[in-house]
Protein backbone atom coordinates (compact mmCIF):
# COMPACT_ATOMS: atom_id res chain seq x y z
CA UNK A 1 0.00 0.00 0.00
CA UNK A 2 2.88 2.48 1.41
CA UNK A 3 4.51 1.65 -1.90
CA UNK A 4 1.42 2.40 -4.39
CA UNK A 5 1.78 5.68 -2.40
CA UNK A 6 4.99 6.66 -3.00
CA UNK A 7 5.48 5.50 -6.66
CA UNK A 8 5.78 9.41 -7.94
CA UNK A 9 8.53 10.60 -5.17
CA UNK A 10 10.23 13.54 -6.69
CA UNK A 11 12.87 14.04 -3.81
CA UNK A 12 13.70 17.31 -4.30
CA UNK A 13 10.06 19.27 -5.64
CA UNK A 14 8.60 17.15 -2.35
CA UNK A 15 10.99 18.71 0.32
CA UNK A 16 10.52 22.24 -1.04
CA UNK A 17 6.68 21.61 -1.44
CA UNK A 18 6.93 20.25 2.72
CA UNK A 19 8.86 22.96 3.30
CA UNK A 20 7.03 25.99 1.47
CA UNK A 21 3.91 25.12 3.03
CA UNK A 22 5.17 24.21 6.34
CA UNK A 23 6.26 28.35 5.84
CA UNK A 24 2.33 28.77 4.52
CA UNK A 25 0.59 26.36 7.53
CA UNK A 26 2.41 28.15 10.44
CA UNK A 27 0.38 31.72 10.84
CA UNK A 28 -2.97 30.16 9.79
CA UNK A 29 -1.97 27.38 12.60
CA UNK A 30 -1.71 29.69 15.34
CA UNK A 31 -4.59 31.96 14.50
CA UNK A 32 -6.97 29.01 14.09
CA UNK A 33 -5.67 27.97 17.20
CA UNK A 34 -6.52 30.84 19.39
CA UNK A 35 -9.58 31.91 17.62
CA UNK A 36 -11.15 28.83 18.12
CA UNK A 37 -9.98 28.82 22.43
CA UNK A 38 -8.29 25.92 22.49
CA UNK A 39 -4.47 28.13 22.21
CA UNK A 40 -2.08 28.60 19.66
CA UNK A 41 -0.58 24.98 20.06
CA UNK A 42 -4.01 23.13 19.50
CA UNK A 43 -4.04 24.51 15.96
CA UNK A 44 0.13 23.70 15.59
CA UNK A 45 -0.30 20.19 16.38
CA UNK A 46 -3.33 19.75 14.72
CA UNK A 47 -1.52 21.02 11.69
CA UNK A 48 1.13 18.49 12.52
CA UNK A 49 -0.80 15.46 13.21
CA UNK A 50 -3.63 16.02 11.13
CA UNK A 51 -1.37 16.92 8.24
CA UNK A 52 1.25 13.39 8.39
CA UNK A 53 -1.54 10.83 9.29
CA UNK A 54 -3.52 12.59 6.29
CA UNK A 55 -0.44 12.51 4.31
CA UNK A 56 0.02 8.98 5.29
CA UNK A 57 -2.91 7.08 5.00
CA UNK A 58 -5.12 9.45 2.46
CA UNK A 59 -6.23 9.14 -1.28
CA UNK A 60 -4.65 11.81 -2.94
CA UNK A 61 -0.90 12.32 -3.16
CA UNK A 62 -0.62 16.15 -3.27
CA UNK A 63 -3.45 16.79 -0.17
CA UNK A 64 -2.07 18.90 2.07
CA UNK A 65 -4.60 18.84 5.52
CA UNK A 66 -4.52 21.16 8.45
CA UNK A 67 -6.79 22.86 10.20
CA UNK A 68 -9.20 25.15 8.33
CA UNK A 69 -11.67 28.68 8.58
CA UNK A 70 -14.54 26.13 7.79
CA UNK A 71 -13.45 23.61 10.36
CA UNK A 72 -12.13 26.31 13.23
CA UNK A 73 -15.70 28.16 13.16
CA UNK A 74 -17.74 24.20 14.10
CA UNK A 75 -14.81 23.80 16.73
CA UNK A 76 -14.65 27.16 18.44
CA UNK A 77 -19.17 26.59 18.77
CA UNK A 78 -18.39 23.40 20.27
CA UNK A 79 -15.40 24.31 22.81
CA UNK A 80 -17.46 27.29 23.70
CA UNK A 81 -20.86 25.71 23.91
CA UNK A 82 -18.98 22.30 26.03
CA UNK A 83 -16.89 24.37 28.38
CA UNK A 84 -19.32 26.61 29.13
CA UNK A 85 -21.56 24.13 30.73
CA UNK A 86 -19.09 22.03 32.04
CA UNK A 87 -15.94 23.91 33.31
CA UNK A 88 -14.20 21.16 34.25
CA UNK A 89 -14.67 18.48 31.57
CA UNK A 90 -15.33 20.47 28.31
CA UNK A 91 -12.06 20.30 26.92
CA UNK A 92 -12.20 16.31 27.36
CA UNK A 93 -15.60 16.36 25.65
CA UNK A 94 -14.84 18.88 22.85
CA UNK A 95 -11.85 16.85 21.87
CA UNK A 96 -13.76 13.41 22.17
CA UNK A 97 -16.13 14.97 19.45
CA UNK A 98 -13.03 15.28 17.25
CA UNK A 99 -12.25 12.16 18.01
CA UNK A 100 -16.15 10.77 17.19
CA UNK A 101 -15.96 12.82 14.02
CA UNK A 102 -12.84 11.33 12.72
CA UNK A 103 -14.74 8.37 13.33
CA UNK A 104 -17.28 9.27 11.40
CA UNK A 105 -15.35 9.94 8.51
CA UNK A 106 -13.56 6.91 8.86
CA UNK A 107 -16.92 5.09 8.79
CA UNK A 108 -18.28 6.97 5.49
CA UNK A 109 -14.82 5.83 4.03
CA UNK A 110 -14.51 2.39 4.54
CA UNK A 111 -18.54 2.20 3.55
CA UNK A 112 -17.50 3.47 0.60
CA UNK A 113 -20.21 6.71 0.40
CA UNK A 114 -17.27 9.28 -0.45
CA UNK A 115 -18.73 9.41 -3.98
CA UNK A 116 -22.35 11.03 -2.27
CA UNK A 117 -20.67 13.62 -0.08
CA UNK A 118 -20.33 16.63 -2.31
CA UNK A 119 -23.36 15.44 -4.26
CA UNK A 120 -25.34 18.65 -3.87
CA UNK A 121 -26.11 21.48 -5.54
CA UNK A 122 -23.59 24.16 -5.61
CA UNK A 123 -25.80 27.12 -4.12
CA UNK A 124 -25.87 25.27 -0.93
CA UNK A 125 -22.26 24.53 -1.36
CA UNK A 126 -21.87 28.59 -1.81
CA UNK A 127 -24.45 29.57 0.67
CA UNK A 128 -22.49 27.21 3.57
CA UNK A 129 -18.90 28.27 2.85
CA UNK A 130 -19.88 31.88 2.40
CA UNK A 131 -21.92 31.44 5.80
CA UNK A 132 -18.75 30.24 7.72
CA UNK A 133 -16.46 32.86 5.96
CA UNK A 134 -19.03 35.77 7.83
CA UNK A 135 -19.40 33.65 11.26
CA UNK A 136 -15.58 33.64 11.42
CA UNK A 137 -15.18 37.25 10.36
CA UNK A 138 -17.81 38.04 12.76
CA UNK A 139 -16.01 35.91 15.74
CA UNK A 140 -12.87 38.09 14.98
CA UNK A 141 -13.79 41.91 15.34
CA UNK A 142 -13.63 41.36 19.49
CA UNK A 143 -9.70 39.91 19.34
CA UNK A 144 -9.54 42.89 16.59
CA UNK A 145 -11.04 45.75 18.89
CA UNK A 146 -8.62 44.28 21.68
CA UNK A 147 -10.48 42.18 23.46
CA UNK A 148 -11.25 38.60 24.01
CA UNK A 149 -13.80 36.99 22.25
CA UNK A 150 -17.07 37.19 23.77
CA UNK A 151 -19.20 34.12 24.81
CA UNK A 152 -22.48 33.05 22.62
CA UNK A 153 -20.60 32.84 19.46
CA UNK A 154 -22.16 35.39 16.71
CA UNK A 155 -24.88 36.47 18.64
CA UNK A 156 -23.43 36.94 21.58
CA UNK A 157 -20.03 38.69 19.98
CA UNK A 158 -23.12 40.83 18.01
CA UNK A 159 -24.35 41.67 20.91
CA UNK A 160 -21.49 43.03 23.05
CA UNK A 161 -20.34 45.01 19.92
CA UNK A 162 -22.13 48.30 20.99
CA UNK A 163 -19.25 47.96 24.70
CA UNK A 164 -16.99 46.60 22.19
CA UNK A 165 -16.59 49.94 20.82
CA UNK A 166 -17.08 51.96 22.91
CA UNK A 167 -13.80 50.62 24.79
CA UNK A 168 -11.36 50.31 21.79
CA UNK A 169 -7.83 49.16 22.20
CA UNK A 170 -6.48 51.42 19.75
CA UNK A 171 -3.42 50.08 19.77
CA UNK A 172 -4.03 46.45 18.93
CA UNK A 173 -6.88 47.85 16.45
CA UNK A 174 -3.62 49.56 14.51
CA UNK A 175 -1.73 46.11 14.57
CA UNK A 176 -4.80 44.12 13.45
CA UNK A 177 -5.72 47.12 10.00
CA UNK A 178 -1.95 46.73 9.78
CA UNK A 179 -2.08 42.88 9.63
CA UNK A 180 -4.96 43.17 6.94
CA UNK A 181 -3.46 45.88 4.83
CA UNK A 182 -0.69 43.40 4.30
CA UNK A 183 -2.98 40.63 3.01
CA UNK A 184 -4.46 42.46 0.62
CA UNK A 185 -1.95 44.81 -0.29
CA UNK A 186 1.00 42.63 -0.65
CA UNK A 187 2.34 42.69 -4.15
CA UNK A 188 0.99 39.02 -6.39
CA UNK A 189 4.14 38.90 -8.10
CA UNK A 190 6.01 38.60 -4.64
CA UNK A 191 3.05 35.96 -3.51
CA UNK A 192 4.78 33.44 -5.22
CA UNK A 193 8.22 33.40 -3.30
CA UNK A 194 6.33 33.95 0.64
CA UNK A 195 3.19 34.02 1.48
CA UNK A 196 1.58 37.07 2.54
CA UNK A 197 0.68 35.74 5.80
CA UNK A 198 3.71 35.10 7.17
CA UNK A 199 5.42 38.83 6.00
CA UNK A 200 2.25 40.16 8.03
CA UNK A 201 3.04 37.49 10.73
CA UNK A 202 7.01 38.75 11.10
CA UNK A 203 6.67 42.26 10.13
CA UNK A 204 3.54 43.05 12.26
CA UNK A 205 4.98 41.50 14.86
CA UNK A 206 8.40 42.97 14.71
CA UNK A 207 6.69 46.38 14.64
CA UNK A 208 4.97 45.91 18.00
CA UNK A 209 7.49 45.11 19.71
CA UNK A 210 9.41 48.37 18.38
CA UNK A 211 6.60 50.68 19.42
CA UNK A 212 4.97 48.92 22.37
CA UNK A 213 5.51 47.78 25.69
CA UNK A 214 5.53 43.86 26.13
CA UNK A 215 2.73 44.11 28.53
CA UNK A 216 0.84 46.41 27.04
CA UNK A 217 -0.94 44.32 24.29
CA UNK A 218 -2.41 41.03 24.49
CA UNK A 219 0.46 38.47 23.20
CA UNK A 220 0.46 34.82 22.43
CA UNK A 221 2.60 33.87 25.11
CA UNK A 222 5.32 30.91 25.38
CA UNK A 223 3.79 27.72 23.38
CA UNK A 224 4.66 24.83 25.57
CA UNK A 225 7.95 22.78 24.28
CA UNK A 226 7.29 19.10 24.02
CA UNK A 227 4.68 16.75 23.03
CA UNK A 228 0.60 17.31 23.99
CA UNK A 229 -0.63 15.43 26.42
CA UNK A 230 -3.03 12.56 25.89
CA UNK A 231 -7.10 13.54 25.87
CA UNK A 232 -8.36 10.80 27.96
CA UNK A 233 -12.09 10.08 25.80
CA UNK A 234 -14.63 11.55 27.91
CA UNK A 235 -18.58 10.87 27.05
CA UNK A 236 -21.37 12.52 28.97
CA UNK A 237 -24.46 10.94 29.19
CA UNK A 238 -26.56 13.46 29.41
CA UNK A 239 -25.47 15.52 26.52
CA UNK A 240 -24.46 12.60 24.65
CA UNK A 241 -27.00 13.27 21.43
CA UNK A 242 -25.70 17.02 20.97
CA UNK A 243 -22.24 14.94 21.01
CA UNK A 244 -23.06 12.97 18.02
CA UNK A 245 -24.70 15.61 16.02
CA UNK A 246 -21.84 18.05 17.11
CA UNK A 247 -19.43 15.29 15.66
CA UNK A 248 -21.67 14.79 12.62
CA UNK A 249 -21.52 18.23 11.74
CA UNK A 250 -17.87 18.31 12.14
CA UNK A 251 -16.79 15.34 10.22
CA UNK A 252 -19.37 16.05 6.95
CA UNK A 253 -17.84 19.58 6.89
CA UNK A 254 -14.61 17.91 7.02
CA UNK A 255 -15.51 15.55 4.19
CA UNK A 256 -16.67 18.24 2.28
CA UNK A 257 -14.07 20.59 2.58
CA UNK A 258 -11.48 17.81 2.22
CA UNK A 259 -13.25 16.59 -1.67
CA UNK A 260 -13.78 19.77 -2.93
CA UNK A 261 -10.14 20.21 -2.34
CA UNK A 262 -8.81 16.73 -3.55
CA UNK A 263 -10.92 17.47 -6.69
CA UNK A 264 -9.07 21.43 -7.20
CA UNK A 265 -5.69 18.99 -6.55
CA UNK A 266 -6.92 16.39 -9.29
CA UNK A 267 -7.43 19.33 -11.73
CA UNK A 268 -3.66 20.58 -11.62
CA UNK A 269 -1.65 17.18 -11.43
CA UNK A 270 -4.40 15.30 -13.82
CA UNK A 271 -4.68 12.12 -11.59
CA UNK A 272 -7.60 10.96 -9.83
CA UNK A 273 -8.26 10.78 -6.13
CA UNK A 274 -9.31 7.50 -4.29
CA UNK A 275 -12.28 9.69 -2.21
CA UNK A 276 -13.04 6.79 0.11
CA UNK A 277 -9.47 5.78 0.77
CA UNK A 278 -8.88 9.68 1.43
CA UNK A 279 -11.66 9.92 4.21
CA UNK A 280 -10.93 7.13 6.15
CA UNK A 281 -7.45 8.58 5.97
CA UNK A 282 -8.64 11.96 7.39
CA UNK A 283 -10.49 10.51 9.90
CA UNK A 284 -8.18 8.22 11.11
CA UNK A 285 -6.17 11.72 11.12
CA UNK A 286 -8.87 13.32 13.02
CA UNK A 287 -9.15 10.87 15.73
CA UNK A 288 -5.37 11.16 16.63
CA UNK A 289 -5.50 14.68 16.63
CA UNK A 290 -8.51 14.92 18.88
CA UNK A 291 -6.75 12.51 21.14
CA UNK A 292 -3.66 14.90 21.72
CA UNK A 293 -6.07 17.39 21.83
CA UNK A 294 -5.26 19.02 18.91
CA UNK A 295 -7.71 20.64 16.54
CA UNK A 296 -9.39 18.30 14.09
CA UNK A 297 -8.57 19.73 9.93
CA UNK A 298 -9.26 18.84 6.25
CA UNK A 299 -8.03 19.37 2.77
CA UNK A 300 -6.51 22.85 2.54
CA UNK A 301 -7.04 24.14 -0.97
CA UNK A 302 -4.19 27.43 -0.16
CA UNK A 303 -1.58 24.42 0.72
CA UNK A 304 -2.75 22.06 -1.62
CA UNK A 305 -2.13 24.10 -4.74
CA UNK A 306 1.02 26.10 -3.59
CA UNK A 307 2.56 22.32 -3.10
CA UNK A 308 1.48 21.12 -6.10
CA UNK A 309 2.98 24.57 -8.01
CA UNK A 310 6.09 23.75 -6.31
CA UNK A 311 6.74 20.62 -7.77
CA UNK A 312 5.63 17.83 -5.02
CA UNK A 313 3.82 14.67 -6.35
CA UNK A 314 4.00 12.09 -3.63
CA UNK A 315 2.89 12.34 0.16
CA UNK A 316 6.54 12.63 0.88
CA UNK A 317 5.57 16.65 0.66
CA UNK A 318 2.76 16.33 3.72
CA UNK A 319 5.41 14.12 5.62
CA UNK A 320 8.04 16.85 5.41
CA UNK A 321 5.75 19.63 5.81
CA UNK A 322 4.38 18.33 9.30
CA UNK A 323 8.40 17.47 10.64
CA UNK A 324 8.75 21.29 9.59
CA UNK A 325 5.89 22.15 11.80
CA UNK A 326 7.21 19.57 15.08
CA UNK A 327 10.71 20.89 14.53
CA UNK A 328 9.33 24.71 15.08
CA UNK A 329 7.24 23.54 17.92
CA UNK A 330 9.88 21.40 19.89
CA UNK A 331 12.51 23.75 19.32
CA UNK A 332 11.78 26.91 18.17
CA UNK A 333 8.44 27.28 20.12
CA UNK A 334 10.01 30.45 22.08
CA UNK A 335 9.56 32.44 18.79
CA UNK A 336 5.94 32.97 19.17
CA UNK A 337 5.78 34.42 22.69
CA UNK A 338 5.33 37.85 21.53
CA UNK A 339 3.02 37.57 18.37
CA UNK A 340 -0.06 40.27 19.32
CA UNK A 341 -3.56 38.25 19.49
CA UNK A 342 -4.73 41.40 16.73
CA UNK A 343 -2.03 40.01 14.27
CA UNK A 344 -3.79 36.70 14.52
CA UNK A 345 -6.94 38.09 14.42
CA UNK A 346 -6.12 40.03 11.00
CA UNK A 347 -4.88 36.74 9.59
CA UNK A 348 -8.59 35.00 10.65
CA UNK A 349 -10.61 37.57 9.08
CA UNK A 350 -8.58 37.67 5.60
CA UNK A 351 -9.25 34.11 5.75
CA UNK A 352 -12.63 34.44 6.74
CA UNK A 353 -13.09 37.01 3.65
CA UNK A 354 -11.39 34.47 1.53
CA UNK A 355 -13.84 31.61 2.27
CA UNK A 356 -16.56 34.09 0.95
CA UNK A 357 -17.78 32.83 -2.32
CA UNK A 358 -17.15 36.21 -4.22
CA UNK A 359 -17.40 34.52 -7.47
CA UNK A 360 -20.66 32.96 -7.41
CA UNK A 361 -22.14 36.27 -4.72
CA UNK A 362 -21.31 38.38 -7.97
CA UNK A 363 -22.88 36.53 -10.45
CA UNK A 364 -25.63 34.83 -8.83
CA UNK A 365 -28.42 37.19 -9.32
CA UNK A 366 -27.59 36.75 -13.40
CA UNK A 367 -27.86 33.01 -13.25
CA UNK A 368 -30.68 32.72 -11.62
CA UNK A 369 -33.28 34.17 -8.65
CA UNK A 370 -33.66 30.75 -7.17
CA UNK A 371 -30.13 29.73 -7.00
CA UNK A 372 -29.34 33.40 -5.74
CA UNK A 373 -32.84 32.88 -2.82
CA UNK A 374 -30.68 29.52 -1.65
CA UNK A 375 -27.47 31.04 -1.86
CA UNK A 376 -28.22 33.61 0.70
CA UNK A 377 -30.77 31.86 2.68
CA UNK A 378 -28.18 29.12 3.31
CA UNK A 379 -25.66 31.76 4.01
CA UNK A 380 -28.23 33.39 6.76
CA UNK A 381 -29.12 30.22 8.39
CA UNK A 382 -25.40 28.93 9.33
CA UNK A 383 -25.03 32.44 10.79
CA UNK A 384 -27.73 32.61 12.74
CA UNK A 385 -29.07 29.32 13.06
CA UNK A 386 -27.53 26.20 12.01
CA UNK A 387 -25.22 24.45 9.67
CA UNK A 388 -27.23 21.22 9.72
CA UNK A 389 -30.63 23.63 9.47
CA UNK A 390 -29.01 25.16 6.80
CA UNK A 391 -27.81 22.59 4.63
CA UNK A 392 -30.83 20.18 4.86
CA UNK A 393 -33.21 22.91 4.14
CA UNK A 394 -31.03 23.92 1.20
CA UNK A 395 -30.69 20.32 -0.38
CA UNK A 396 -34.25 19.82 0.37
CA UNK A 397 -35.67 22.97 -1.53
CA UNK A 398 -33.28 22.80 -4.62
CA UNK A 399 -34.20 19.16 -4.71
CA UNK A 400 -37.89 20.31 -4.98
CA UNK A 401 -36.97 22.74 -7.67
CA UNK A 402 -35.11 20.42 -9.34
CA UNK A 403 -37.56 17.60 -9.35
CA UNK A 404 -40.12 20.23 -10.62
CA UNK A 405 -38.21 21.37 -13.47
CA UNK A 406 -37.10 17.89 -14.38
CA UNK A 407 -40.69 17.34 -13.96
CA UNK A 408 -42.22 19.60 -16.62
CA UNK A 409 -39.31 18.18 -19.04
CA UNK A 410 -40.52 14.68 -18.46
CA UNK A 411 -44.59 15.51 -19.13
CA UNK A 412 -43.35 16.65 -22.44
CA UNK A 413 -42.18 12.91 -22.87
CA UNK A 414 -45.75 11.28 -22.12
CA UNK A 415 -47.64 11.37 -25.33
CA UNK A 416 -50.78 9.91 -26.06
CA UNK A 417 -51.93 10.02 -29.49
CA UNK A 418 -54.31 8.78 -32.13
CA UNK A 419 -53.71 10.16 -35.16
CA UNK A 420 -50.52 9.48 -37.23
CA UNK A 421 -50.81 13.30 -38.84
CA UNK A 422 -49.62 14.32 -35.12
CA UNK A 423 -45.73 14.23 -35.49
CA UNK A 424 -44.51 13.44 -32.58
CA UNK A 425 -43.35 9.81 -31.58
CA UNK A 426 -40.84 7.72 -33.82
CA UNK A 427 -43.05 5.89 -35.41
CA UNK A 428 -41.62 4.72 -39.51
CA UNK A 429 -43.87 5.21 -42.25
CA UNK A 430 -45.26 2.14 -42.44
CA UNK A 431 -45.84 2.62 -38.45
CA UNK A 432 -48.32 5.81 -39.46
CA UNK A 433 -49.84 4.13 -42.03
CA UNK A 434 -51.37 1.15 -39.62
CA UNK A 435 -52.44 3.95 -36.84
CA UNK A 436 -54.09 5.85 -39.80
CA UNK A 437 -55.99 2.12 -40.45
CA UNK A 438 -57.30 2.44 -36.96
CA UNK A 439 -59.62 5.55 -37.41
CA UNK A 440 -58.92 6.89 -34.54
CA UNK A 441 -59.62 3.73 -32.04
CA UNK A 442 -56.24 2.94 -31.30
CA UNK A 443 -54.26 5.34 -28.70
CA UNK A 444 -50.81 5.22 -28.94
CA UNK A 445 -49.54 6.30 -25.41
CA UNK A 446 -45.78 6.89 -25.89
CA UNK A 447 -43.04 7.53 -23.02
CA UNK A 448 -39.49 8.56 -22.93
CA UNK A 449 -36.32 9.00 -21.17
CA UNK A 450 -36.33 8.24 -17.03
CA UNK A 451 -39.81 7.91 -15.57
CA UNK A 452 -39.79 9.14 -12.00
CA UNK A 453 -43.01 9.88 -9.34
CA UNK A 454 -43.48 13.36 -10.53
CA UNK A 455 -44.45 12.01 -13.99
CA UNK A 456 -47.44 10.13 -12.76
CA UNK A 457 -49.77 13.22 -12.89
CA UNK A 458 -48.78 13.84 -16.88
CA UNK A 459 -49.96 10.04 -17.71
CA UNK A 460 -53.44 10.44 -15.54
CA UNK A 461 -54.04 13.42 -17.38
CA UNK A 462 -53.09 11.63 -20.49
CA UNK A 463 -54.63 8.86 -20.70
CA UNK A 464 -58.10 10.71 -19.26
CA UNK A 465 -60.34 10.37 -22.22
CA UNK A 466 -59.39 6.52 -22.58
CA UNK A 467 -63.06 5.14 -22.91
CA UNK A 468 -63.01 7.11 -26.54
CA UNK A 469 -61.15 4.26 -27.77
CA UNK A 470 -61.08 0.15 -28.47
CA UNK A 471 -56.96 -0.45 -28.18
CA UNK A 472 -54.26 1.02 -26.12
CA UNK A 473 -50.35 0.82 -27.11
CA UNK A 474 -48.31 1.47 -23.82
CA UNK A 475 -44.78 2.25 -25.71
CA UNK A 476 -42.40 2.03 -23.06
CA UNK A 477 -39.53 0.89 -26.01
CA UNK A 478 -37.10 4.51 -24.46
CA UNK A 479 -37.66 4.43 -20.90
CA UNK A 480 -34.73 2.99 -19.33
CA UNK A 481 -36.08 3.00 -15.78
CA UNK A 482 -39.71 3.63 -13.65
CA UNK A 483 -40.32 4.20 -9.89
CA UNK A 484 -42.66 3.13 -7.97
CA UNK A 485 -44.95 5.89 -8.44
CA UNK A 486 -45.03 5.86 -12.36
CA UNK A 487 -45.38 1.68 -12.16
CA UNK A 488 -48.70 2.58 -10.19
CA UNK A 489 -49.70 4.98 -12.49
CA UNK A 490 -49.21 2.90 -15.35
CA UNK A 491 -51.30 -0.15 -13.55
CA UNK A 492 -54.20 2.62 -13.05
CA UNK A 493 -53.66 3.46 -16.76
CA UNK A 494 -54.18 -0.37 -17.45
CA UNK A 495 -56.91 -1.16 -15.13
CA UNK A 496 -58.75 2.07 -16.93
CA UNK A 497 -58.66 0.61 -19.87
CA UNK A 498 -59.61 -2.57 -19.62
CA UNK A 499 -62.45 -1.23 -16.86
CA UNK A 500 -63.38 0.93 -20.62
CA UNK A 501 -63.35 -2.43 -22.55
CA UNK A 502 -60.24 -1.10 -24.37
CA UNK A 503 -57.46 -3.91 -25.08
CA UNK A 504 -54.12 -2.87 -23.80
CA UNK A 505 -51.00 -3.94 -25.91
CA UNK A 506 -47.59 -3.38 -24.20
CA UNK A 507 -44.25 -2.50 -26.06
CA UNK A 508 -41.08 -3.09 -23.89
CA UNK A 509 -38.13 -4.42 -25.00
CA UNK A 510 -36.14 -3.30 -22.27
CA UNK A 511 -35.47 -5.70 -20.26
CA UNK A 512 -34.58 -3.52 -16.95
CA UNK A 513 -37.81 -1.67 -17.26
CA UNK A 514 -39.92 -5.30 -17.81
CA UNK A 515 -38.72 -6.74 -14.78
CA UNK A 516 -39.38 -3.37 -12.82
CA UNK A 517 -43.26 -3.67 -13.91
CA UNK A 518 -42.77 -7.69 -13.20
CA UNK A 519 -41.45 -6.82 -9.49
CA UNK A 520 -44.39 -3.98 -8.72
CA UNK A 521 -46.90 -6.67 -10.50
CA UNK A 522 -47.96 -3.73 -13.01
CA UNK A 523 -48.48 -6.40 -16.07
CA UNK A 524 -49.96 -8.93 -13.99
CA UNK A 525 -53.19 -8.51 -15.61
CA UNK A 526 -52.07 -8.80 -19.56
CA UNK A 527 -52.03 -11.73 -21.23
CA UNK A 528 -48.51 -13.13 -22.58
CA UNK A 529 -49.88 -12.24 -26.15
CA UNK A 530 -50.12 -8.66 -25.66
CA UNK A 531 -46.90 -8.08 -25.22
CA UNK A 532 -44.42 -6.78 -28.19
CA UNK A 533 -41.23 -5.86 -28.73
CA UNK A 534 -41.43 -3.99 -32.10
CA UNK A 535 -44.08 -1.35 -33.06
CA UNK A 536 -45.08 -2.32 -36.15
CA UNK A 537 -46.01 -5.94 -34.79
CA UNK A 538 -47.74 -3.93 -31.57
CA UNK A 539 -49.71 -1.69 -34.02
CA UNK A 540 -50.46 -4.96 -36.05
CA UNK A 541 -52.09 -6.60 -33.21
CA UNK A 542 -54.00 -3.41 -32.39
CA UNK A 543 -55.59 -2.87 -35.66
CA UNK A 544 -56.83 -6.38 -35.83
CA UNK A 545 -58.29 -6.24 -32.42
CA UNK A 546 -59.95 -2.71 -33.43
CA UNK A 547 -61.05 -4.40 -37.15
CA UNK A 548 -62.47 -7.55 -35.19
CA UNK A 549 -64.23 -5.56 -33.08
CA UNK A 550 -66.06 -3.33 -36.10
Amino acid sequence: MFRERFKDVNIKGDLFGGVTTAIISLPLALAFGVASGAGAEAGLWGAILVGFFASLFGGSSTLISEPTGPMTVIMTAILTTMVAKYPESGMAISFTVVMMAGGFQFLIGTLKLGKYVTLMPYSVISGFMSGIGVILIILQLSPLLGHAAPAGGVIGTLSSLPNTLANIHFSELLLGLLTLATLFLFPKHLRKYVPAQLVALIGVTLLSILIFDTDSIRRIGEIPAGLPSLVIPHINADIFMTMVIDALVLGTLGCIDTLLTAVIGDSLTRKEHDSDKELRGQGLANMISGLFGALPGAGATMGTVTNIQVGARSPLSGITRAAVLALVVLVAGGLTEPIPMAVLAGIAVYVGFNILDWSFIQRAHKVSVQGMAIMYGVMLLTVFVDLIVAVGLGVFISNILIIERLSREQARQVKAISDADQNVVPLTQSERGLLDQANGKVLFFYLSGPMIFSVSKAISRQHASIAEYEAMILDLTDVPMIDVTVGLALENAIKDAQDADCEVFLLCPNQQTQDQLRKFHVIDSLPDENAFRFRYEALQAALKHVQAKG
